[in-house]
């Protein structure tokens, strides 16, 4: 089937919205997690012990005690790992364990293992560190003053923006802090290593990146990648936070296991891994802009600075990302980005949906609605006036030197601003301002456009495994991995599509390094991208030997051979998939193949700054009102609404789904998520109690989502679909401007409210008081 034909009458094939292949089990409490997989009488848990100093220097450890506790079985530090103390997913300043400097409070020092976690937790209360405390870097501006970076900066520059600034007619400068996000995945970080045969070892790893668990696990072993298998069936969520940081816990069970000859479990409880891991990356911005008295903006100077934690972890792609998206869907002649990756004393900060794009956004959002409140003009106007071009004009053209060839944002914005009624919907809200004293109504309608690829170019590559039985069902397994985004049933219904047979045939299985190797991890929104391609490709494969069998046995051209509603016709014969299949199986023909898939057109030159990092744009709009109580500083979203852009959705139902869940995760990150540490660098906001994630009141009570219709991806992607994990989560900045907006009105409307993120109630209080001249 051609990828923009409509799907047949077959049950389960792509663009028809299944439910989830988990759902089920998910409710009921039937899904299995690592901590349900069943293990041996004798598995050991384990407990890691924490660094209680953001910045201090080992003088002394002193284990003896902790290993004569009659209940522990091993104990490992950093002396004991035979092979490379380091589990960095790129330049090698992760240690496993701490050797002789701790660099964040919650820095794993050592790990003891025995029947029970309390029994391991016990025991480890016995040891004796001296430790020398040091100086700590806690903040942004901190690491700034102070040159503390944990890669170097990168400078992104077209036209003149100097000149461009002095000779434009307008000028204003600002700048805007985000706070970072902690992941709040429902299963934590979890790894159970079973020890087998020549001193190899099984690890059942929650996961994004299986591949990348297996090698830095055989790194710290000193084994081969092949003494290591990782299989992990399903995450309860990840978003990010098990894409790099499951290593380290994966390693450690697994060492424990090798060492002892025992199964052993490391999961953390959940203020411990809060603590350990590292979030969303905070950023400090500071802006020059110059622009005209029409809203176009001239020229653009930023400063653009992240906490990226104590080693690099992810931080050079995340920030590069960051910077690929600091102008969002608006052409910028003149421009020039600073980027500062900044080391401080605090976890190392790592992926989070949307990876550095969401904070790019928020800077030129910002910029926006500056330029509005300066020249009067409706915001709406400023986003539409300084939208990219049509692919073919001079307005068409990224920072970073890639034409946007598919941009459709002006016509989605005018879109939802008709059907959502913006005019009267702004009309009405000024009217309400402006007889309500203490209660405010902001409205904000924000874009996104969205680069999907990995940045990382080589990472832009899957495989994928596929059997057919004689009775013919099928057996699937690819490099993606399953965190509830629903990637397992969307490359289940390419595969049935393909094969044109009903989706139950499909049996969907673990991803394991045994099977399929050499995987990227199921990030930057590609899962679907990568794997479906490739599970399509085994199974053409697969359909293609079929055709020509069935060609030879009824006397027809191959070309001629077509697979239709489980069924497979040939001239004037018609037999069962599942007779075909066990005729081909007696006439050796091989029913298995590996699918392989590589993203065409993507390059990029990290030297220069120039390319092609995305192989597409993936679009939404979002418009967002919200109320706020000017004496609380509490707000509300009232309504949001929503247009997405998912090309030919290969499941609607889930793309809803990712849509409102990644709408709702940003929410939280721009309102109520907030991260504190306290003076000597502990995070204290390391529990539920103290960090807000939304809850079902928060969701607006009039949420009304539609997907583009009749809108194919232009590029080759499965069945013409777009990706849709990331961009969803930064419709939310629509809410976010539209809380400026609501205390800009306690104003007189002519400036822009000294509000960063998240926007917490103390936040808005302080910023309605100073806007308001209040004490």
């Amino acid at each position: 089937m051609a990828n923009a034909e409509l799907p047949s009458s077959i049950s389960g094939g792509v663009r028809q919205p299944l439910t989830h292949d988990s759902a089920h089990k998910h409710v009921s409490g039937e899904a299995v997690y690592i901590d349900d997989i069943p293990v041996p009488a004798d598995a050991l848990q384990i407990y890691i012990a924490l660094s209680p100093h953001a910045h201090a220097r080992i003088d002394s450890m002193d284990l003896t005690a902790v290993k004569e506790d009659p209940r522990v079985a091993a104990v490992i530090c950093a002396a004991d790992i035979p092979g490379c103390n380091d589990v960095s997913p790129v330049f090698g300043d992760d240690p496993m364990l701490a050797d002789e400097l701790v660099e964040y409070v919650g820095q794993p020092i050592f790990a003891v293992a025995a029947d029970s976690r309390d029994a391991a937790q016990h025991a480890a209360s016995k040891a004796i560190i001296n430790y020398t405390v040091l100086p700590a870097v806690l903040t942004i501006e901190q690491a700034l003053a102070a040159d503390s970076y944990v890669v170097k900066p990168r400078i992104l520059e077209r036209g003149n923006t100097a000149q461009a600034l002095t000779d434009a007619p307008l000028r204003k400068q600002n700048h805007l802090y985000m706070g970072g996000q902690e992941h709040f995945y429902l299963e934590g970080q979890a790894a159970l290593a079973i020890p087998q045969e020549d001193g190899d070892v099984l690890v059942h790893c929650s996961t994004q990146h299986p591949s990348e668990v297996q090698h830095l696990t055989a790194r710290i072993l000193g084994t081969p990648d092949n003494a290591v298998t990782v299989t992990v069936r399903r995450m309860g969520g990840a978003f990010g936070g098990k894409e790099t940081q499951a290593a380290g816990y994966a390693a450690i069970a697994a060492l424990i296991a090798v060492k002892t000859g025992r199964a052993a479990k490391a999961i953390p409880d959940r203020d411990d891994d809060i603590l350990t891991t590292g979030k969303r990356h905070d950023f400090l911005s500071r802006y020059d802009v110059g622009f005209d008295h029409t809203g176009r903006i001239t020229a653009l100077d930023v400063m653009l600075a992240s906490g990226c934690g104590r080693s690099a972890d992810l931080s050079h792609a995340v920030n590069d990302r960051a910077v690929f998206h600091i102008d969002n869907a608006y052409f910028l002649e003149n421009v020039s980005i600073r980027n500062y990756r900044c080391k401080t004393h605090t976890a190392s900060n790592t992926a989070f949906r949307g990876f550095g794009g969401p904070q790019g956004m928020m800077v030129i959002e910002h910029v926006i609605d500056q330029i509005a409140l300066t020249t009067g003009l409706d915001p709406l106007l400023v986003r539409q006036r300084n939208f990219y071009g049509n692919g073919k004009d001079e307005r068409s053209a990224t920072p970073y030197g890639m034409i946007v060839e598919d941009n459709i944002a002006p016509q989605m914005t005018a879109a939802l601003a008709t059907r959502a009624g913006y005019t009267q919907r702004r009309a009405a809200i000024d009217q309400f301002n402006a007889s309500s004293r203490w209660l405010k109504k902001g409205m904000a309608l924000t874009p996104v456009k969205f680069g999907i690829s990995f940045t990382t170019t080589f990472l832009n590559q899957a495989g994928a495994l596929v059997h057919v039985y004689t009775d013919g069902s099928i057996h699937l397994n690819h490099g993606g991995t399953e965190m509830g985004q629903g990637l397992f049933i969307k490359v289940a219904q390419v595969v049935a599509e393909t094969f044109q047979v009903d989706i139950e045939r499909i049996k969907i299985s673990a991803t394991s390094t045994d099977k399929v190797p050499n995987t990227s991890a199921t990030a930057a929104s590609s899962g679907s991208d990568l794997n479906g391609k490739a599970a399509e490709n085994a199974a053409l494969k697969i359909k293609q030997r079929l055709m020509a069998f069935a060609g030879d046995r009824f006397q027809v051209s191959a070309d001629e051979v077509i697979f239709e509603n489980n069924m497979v016709i040939a001239g004037k014969n018609h037999i069962s998939f599942d007779e075909l299949v066990k005729q081909a199986y007696l006439e050796r023909i091989s029913l298995s193949a590996s699918g392989y898939y590589r993203t065409p057109k993507i390059s990029y030159d990290p030297d220069t700054g120039q390319g092609r990092p995305f192989y597409y744009f993936a679009y939404g709009v979002a418009l967002s009102e919200v109320i706020i109580d000017t004496l609380t500083g509490e707000s509300r979203v009232e309504q949001v609404d929503i247009l997405h852009d998912v090309g030919h959705s290969l499941n609607p139902a889930i793309d809803l789904g990712q849509i409102e869940g990644g709408f709702i995760q940003g929410l939280g990150w721009l309102t109520s998520e907030e991260l504190w540490w306290n003076d000597t660098g502990k995070l204290m906001t390391h529990a539920p109690s103290t960090y807000k994630i939304p809850t079902a009141g928060d969701r607006p009570a009039k949420f009304n989502m539609e997907l583009l219709a009749d809108s194919p991806n232009r590029e080759q992607a499965i069945f013409r679909s777009k990706a849709v994990g990331e961009p969803p989560l930064m419709l939310a900045i629509s809410v976010f401007r539209a809380i400026s907006d609501a205390v800009a009105a306690c104003g007189d409307g002519s400036c822009l409210p000294e509000l960063d993120a998240p926007a917490t109630p103390e936040r808005i209080l302080k910023a309605v008081n100073l806007i308001s001249g209040s004490d």
